[in-house]
């Protein structure tokens, strides 16, 4: 295993491309284990932001960033010095769901560019089962000039990574490997198993590597869909949801999910990649694709559940006073990318209501820019006729029911849709509010 010897020894570089919630704690996972790393992003502001010691993604924290010795920069060149090199960019769809490829062929042309003879470069964005022989590769060899296989050698790792999660960390969630030969799978393994505490699991080819982390992702997308189809239904039957769950999942083989907004870079994203695939070889998703139709449609049916509660009310929807309780695509994590709320706010503007948004982790101009919204503080939040807690992070639990009761005014009947069952039944039927919960 010379290349990895040589990582070890400081001989050798290793480099990320993509400093996102993925690739940023895994450059800085590899400085730890004293590792020289180059952490590159086209993004010039966030490597700024890095340089100075701010975390924007929250996932590391300050503290950590300005003591890393990733090495950051905007300068494609720097990447020369690198013979290990990670790219983690994201993966999004585009607006009819098929794959949008362009931020992993960029960086695969920038790769290219700067490839030396002996690299090895090994892909952890999410990508149908084939991508990476059939888009990446030829990228690789046609602007380095080089051969794969020959002169460079490539893998695939998926990324595991839950934004804002705090239990489950890059260490202790075991790493999916991959190869194209079995000199590369041992040199990867070996480089991985530097940072995962808890190992890696290697697998036979790189589209097994691939398809692993597309089907994780569905199986869990199907799962949730299973419940937001449950919760229409029990909607119409007025049966609360969430306690419905709670008694299944007394039993021993529940599997414990719950219905919701899915959103993000992952959940909602990678079942399109793995359908787009399988259509292009002549099969139509019997399942998959439904379980998305069901999850894309319920931020409407959130809105349309908080019209439904406001018209009750007595209230003239468009004249009442809206406010969301979150953002983010879940809870204590920054990350606004595919936000199914913005879904309930397009919903709700179908109706000219422009919703008062509060969320204390996203970014003001991230949110501004994707998607048009103002954000305010929560305590400049008040006379409100209907609150959407749409989001459960930390400081909206821990304003607890009597918190949330604050934030109305008026004499007028107030209403409260709780998308993420934060309140017990009970509790609600003590207020005066007319309430509804997914």
């Amino acid at each position: 295993m010379k290349l990895y010897d040589a990582l070890v020894d400081k001989a050798e570089s290793l480099a990320l491309v993509g400093l996102g919630y993925v690739g940023m704690p895994i450059a800085v996972a590899f400085a730890k284990k004293g590792l020289n790393v180059i952490g590159f992003d086209l993004n010039k502001e966030k490597i700024e932001l890095y340089r100075s010691g701010y975390d924007p993604t929250k996932e590391v924290g300050d503290e950590a960033i300005k003591e890393t010795t990733v090495q950051f920069t905007a300068e494609e060149k720097e990447l020369q010095r690198a013979k290990f090199i990670i790219i983690a960019v994201p993966t999004p769809i585009n607006s009819d769901h098929t794959p949008d490829l362009t931020p992993v062929i960029g960086a695969s042309e920038i790769v290219g560019r700067n490839l030396i003879a002996g690299s090895i470069v090994v892909y952890e964005s999410t990508v149908y089962p084939g991508c990476t022989e059939d888009v990446c590769i030829p990228i690789l060899e046609k602007e380095s000039g080089l051969r794969c296989g020959v002169d460079f050698k490539v893998g695939y790792s998926p990324e595991r990574i839950n934004p804002g999660d705090k239990v489950h960390r890059l260490e202790n969630i075991r790493k999916i490997v991959s190869g194209i030969d079995a000199e590369s799978l041992e040199e990867i393994k070996a480089v991985y198993d530097l940072v995962i505490a808890v190992g890696t699991y290697p697998v036979s080819n790189l589209r097994t590597a691939e398809a692993v982390k597309v089907v994780e992702n569905s199986q869990r997308d199907i799962n949730i869909a299973f419940m937001n189809e449950l919760a229409k239904v029990f909607d119409r039957m007025n049966i609360d949801t969430n306690e419905v769950v709670d008694g299944m999942n007394t039993k021993w083989n529940a599997l414990g999910f719950r219905p919701g907004l899915v959103g993000g870079h992952c959940i909602s994203v990678d079942p399109y990649y793995f359908t787009y695939e399988a259509e292009k070889l002549g099969y139509h998703s019997q399942i998959i694709l439904n379980g998305r139709i069901v999850n894309d449609s319920m931020g409407a049916f959130v809105a349309d559940a908080a019209l439904k509660k406001m018209i009750e009310a007595g209230q003239a929807p468009k004249d009442s006073k809206v406010v969301i309780l979150g953002l983010t695509f879940k809870e204590n994590c920054p990350d606004v990318r595919n936000s199914k709320v913005a879904d309930i706010i397009s919903r709700l503007g179908e109706f000219g209501i422009k919703p008062v948004v509060v969320d204390p982790w996203a970014d003001p101009e991230v949110a501004k820019h994707e998607y048009g919204v103002e954000l305010k503080d929560i305590q400049d939040v008040s006379e409100a006729d209907c609150v959407i807690v749409a989001v459960a992070h930390n400081e909206f639990r821990q304003l607890g029911l009597d918190g949330i009761l604050k934030l109305y005014g008026g004499e007028k009947k107030k209403v409260l849709v709780d998308v993420k069952g934060l309140y017990s039944i009970n509790d609600l039927r003590a207020t005066d509010l007319l309430w509804w919960r997914l």
